[in-house]
């Protein structure tokens, strides 16, 4: 009875079962780790469409908002520091479940919170969740994809995160108009205990020993691994560019980009929502799309280059020219999430210029760049928003001129300007041939 149950095992038909499932696969785990991203965005940028509400609630004005909305990165950047190293040497599996569930705690504590100390520990929690999303998301690429497949992969990480922002703005928008701010938190924590449910379930974890060809051994991790990831220059360079090419996007789409639409073209906050959708929805198209670019020019840099430029030249045309019509906003907005795409291009290098065993690792500190930026950027535009305040109150509320918003908005093109700059002492890795 063995015998025939092996030999059925081992029939044709069964072998090409799972060579086909072993094709599917990679697909079906990097989908499910895309809904933690998702997740992970809704959470970050869902502050954005309800400043006016979280302003009164916990009665807190510009640097007070940018400071309870930074919490989220407060406790990302700590998180990161040990995140890689964390998903490198156990499971990525359940380590990412756990990290769901704590992000869903955070937003259901949100959501009942009415002291602005829980406020803050709950946006502290899913700071600390998201935290695992996109190296998670990065480790699960490295172990079942190719390495030639990793840029576009990686690219994909961007149409992922940048949907969940999308629906973060303008579908969340409604619901927050419907049902309130606190019930739309709400329904973002059981989002996310189906998401931690669903990772568990499908996802299957694989040793490193098996991305890499048959004649490898996965090197064990150490000290002395995670020094050489730390000590390189080359990564603390992607990581600085990491976080200036992305920082306009998490300060002007997570936050003070929909009042300011809203003052500057006299917009609804839905309508403001719906504009600032473009944004991710523009970075989500550009992540693969400048991903599959670098490959085919065999040449990161200069994708990274002319990337950054049309984010940079588009940022500065939707701040600084007000008079600008409809569909002059809508490409501009656009074009500014399109060229941030090309940020993913540094994690690409990263896992190309460093071990396969440590990708997670290096995936972290790169990514440490964005947190780093997002906690002190959101704040600084409120503070000077603060102090640009003539004293207005409106409904309660500091009143804030496009003025106002055009001095606090300087930083974030000069974010840009120094990330174009950083990109010319970035050397070019080893591209693998397709």
């Amino acid at each position: 009875m063995t015998s025939i149950a092996n030999a059925t095992l081992q029939s044709p038909v069964n072998e090409k079962q799972q060579s086909r499932f072993k094709k599917i696969y990679p697909w079906i785990a990097i989908t499910v780790s895309a809904l933690f991203l998702f997740y992970k965005y809704i959470l970050q940028v869902s502050p954005s469409i309800m400043t006016n509400q979280l302003m009164r609630a916990f009665h807190v004005h510009g640097a007070g908002l940018g400071n309870l909305a930074a919490t989220f990165f407060y406790s990302y950047l700590i998180t990161q520091l040990f995140v890689g190293i964390l998903l490198d040497k156990y499971s990525p599996r359940y380590l990412s479940a756990i990290a769901i569930a704590v992000a869903a705690v955070g937003a259901y504590l949100f959501s009942i919170a009415h002291s602005l100390l829980l406020a803050e520990i709950s946006r502290m929690m899913m700071g600390i969740g998201a935290a695992f999303a996109t190296v998670s998301y990065m480790k699960v690429a490295a172990m079942w994809f190719r390495p030639n497949q990793f840029a576009f992969v990686g690219g994909l990480l961007a149409t992922a995160a940048m949907l969940g922002a999308v629906f973060g703005e303008a579908p969340l928008s409604l619901v927050v108009d419907i049902d309130g701010w606190r019930q739309s938190l709400l329904f973002c924590a059981v989002i996310g205990a189906v998401i931690a449910v669903l990772f568990v379930v499908v996802i299957r974890d694989k040793h490193t020993s098996e991305a890499l060809a048959p004649h490898q051994s996965a090197p064990a991790l150490g000290f002395k691994d995670v020094w050489e990831v730390l000590s390189s220059k080359q990564n603390w360079l992607l990581t600085f560019y990491s976080g200036l090419a992305f920082s306009p996007v998490a300060v002007f789409g997570g936050l003070w980009g929909n009042p300011f639409l809203e003052e500057a073209h006299n917009l609804s906050q839905t309508s403001a929502a719906t504009l600032i959708s473009l944004v991710f929805i523009g970075l989500a198209i550009g992540g693969p799309l400048l991903g599959l670019a670098s490959d085919v020019f065999r040449n990161r840099r200069i994708v990274m280059l002319l990337g950054t430029s049309v984010s940079l030249v588009s940022l500065i045309a939707i701040i600084y020219i007000t008079a600008l019509p409809l569909w002059a906003i809508i490409i501009f907005l656009f074009g500014f999430g399109f060229g941030t795409g090309s940020f993913m291009l540094g994690f690409a290098i990263g896992k190309e210029i460093n071990k396969l065993a440590l990708a997670a690792t290096v995936i972290a500190l790169i990514n440490t760049g964005d947190a780093i930026f997002g906690a002190i950027s959101e704040p600084l535009v409120g503070k000077f928003l603060d102090r640009g305040w003539s004293g207005q109150i409106v409904q309660g509320l500091h009143y804030f001129t496009v003025d106002n918003y055009h001095h606090a908005f300087l930083l974030l093109p000069a974010y840009l300007l120094i990330a174009l700059v950083i990109v010319f002492f970035i050397k070019e890795s080893k591209i693998p041939e397709p």
